[in-house]
């Protein structure tokens, strides 16, 4: 790297400060980041396992609970429990390597947030945004090879603006730009082994989105606090919903009620599987599937000043490869498309990946190949989610892992 780009982690480059809204920075529970006395360049250019040679990765916040019998999640305050020796003895049975490589992705991830959130500002292009956040986490993890399975990404850096609630990356020849009066949702993945964390956060320059973003921020917090083995995934909805829609934004001399997206959700994790199966619903709903220990869940959640229902609208950026495929489907294929499922398949395998990542691959006529891939079923669309014209959207999300008797924000950090 060029010597004049290795600026110190806490020296700003920038000409003038910029208030960056919807970052608490000042959260109650802090995560002890990188080792004391190990510094990291900006933009980051050292991976994090060079720091953690002689340590361990730090845990998440640990929350305890305790299910009653009737399913529901009753939380005790975490630092008042004394854990017992069982608790811990029990909690390292639990696959101690894959809570390790957990904790590894979740720190790439925090570190990669810290970047971004010091560099983001108005008026910058949503790619320049994607490409640094997509840079950092690969360095962080040591991906050396842009597309190596074994570490990195998790899927798709999404940035959303306003209106659009999931589901949008820029595409190469995009000129998106980010304005001072934009809500802008971060939601990007690190996985190590395929031990994917997803987590994502909201950005405005504008207070008046204060209350939208606190709404939808509390509305998390409730379904992260609710979830525990045992839970069920209906009575997590609800209780998110009663603090979601508790909430009244007033914008330009309107008051808009803040709406839970009901046809969004957050969801269960497997290994490079970001979608698992199980939904967890920010409604009310009567769903009585209950959460098991030693799942892992993507608790998102997503308010809306509109209509509170999102509908596919835009040109497509976000795509998957199915999970399993019989080879009778491959039979009318292109070569070419051929060789774009080749890639897919040794690059991505069944992790989610974007159009500008095909063109960074060597690509870059892809709309075709990519076309034959999706009409035969061999690969997933995923459109933009927009809610309706003129409205804004917010999102906070966060990964747990559920432990006998407590839950592991395993992706907190001192941000929010």
């Amino acid at each position: 790297m060029d010597s004049s780009m290795e600026e110190r982690v806490g020296k700003d480059v920038r000409s003038e400060p910029i208030q960056i809204l919807g970052i608490n920075k000042n959260y109650e529970y802090m995560v002890q980041a990188t080792p004391e006395g190990c510094e990291q360049t900006s933009p980051a250019s050292v991976p994090l396992f060079e720091f953690f040679k002689a340590t361990t990765y730090p845990e998440g916040e640990m929350i305890t609970c305790a299910p009653s019998k009737d399913g529901e999640v009753n939380i005790e305050d975490s630092s008042t429990h004394a854990t017992t020796e069982t608790e811990v003895r029990e909690s390292k049975k639990l696959q101690p390597d894959k809570i390790e490589k957990m904790r590894q992705a979740a720190e790439i991830h925090r570190q990669a947030r810290f970047d971004i959130q010091r560099f983001i500002r108005p008026d910058m292009s949503l790619t320049d945004i994607a490409v640094r956040i997509e840079n950092t986490t690969r360095a962080l993890s040591g991906k050396f090879n842009n597309y190596d399975l074994n570490r990195g990404w998790g899927f798709p850096t999404g940035l959303s603006l306003n209106s659009i609630a999931a589901h949008y990356t820029p595409n190469t020849d995009d000129q998106v730009y980010l304005r001072k009066g934009d809500v802008l949702k971060v939601d990007f993945g690190t996985q190590i082994d395929g031990y994917i964390i997803d987590s994502a956060f909201t950005v405005y320059f504008d207070p008046k989105f204060e209350m939208l973003a606190k709404a939808v921020q509390e509305a998390t917090e409730t379904g992260i606090r609710a979830s525990g083995a045992e839970a069920h995934l209906g009575d997590i909805g609800g209780a998110i919903q009663e603090v979601m829609e508790s909430y009244e934004v007033e914008l330009d001399g309107t008051t808009y009620p803040v709406r839970s997206i009901r046809n969004l959700s957050g969801h269960n994790i497997l290994p490079y599987q970001i979608h698992g199966g199980k939904g967890v619903p920010i409604i009310n709903t009567y769903d009585q599937q209950r959460m098991e220990e030693g799942e892992v869940y993507a608790i998102e959640t997503f308010g809306s000043t509109g209509n509170g229902y999102v509908h596919e609208n835009g040109v497509c950026s976000h795509y998957s490869r199915q999970l399993r495929y019989d080879v009778s489907q491959m039979r009318n294929l292109s070569e070419k498309a051929r060789k774009l499922l080749y890639s897919i398949n040794t690059k991505f395998s069944s992790l989610p990946f974007c159009r500008r990542w095909l063109d960074d691959m060597g690509h870059p006529d892809h709309t075709m190949a990519l076309n034959q891939l999706v009409n035969a079923n061999l690969v997933t669309a995923y459109p933009p989610l927009v809610d309706r014209k003129g409205c804004y959207t917010a999102q906070y999300e966060h990964t747990i892992y559920l432990h006998p008797h407590r839950t592991e924000v395993l992706s907190r950090g001192p941000d929010f």
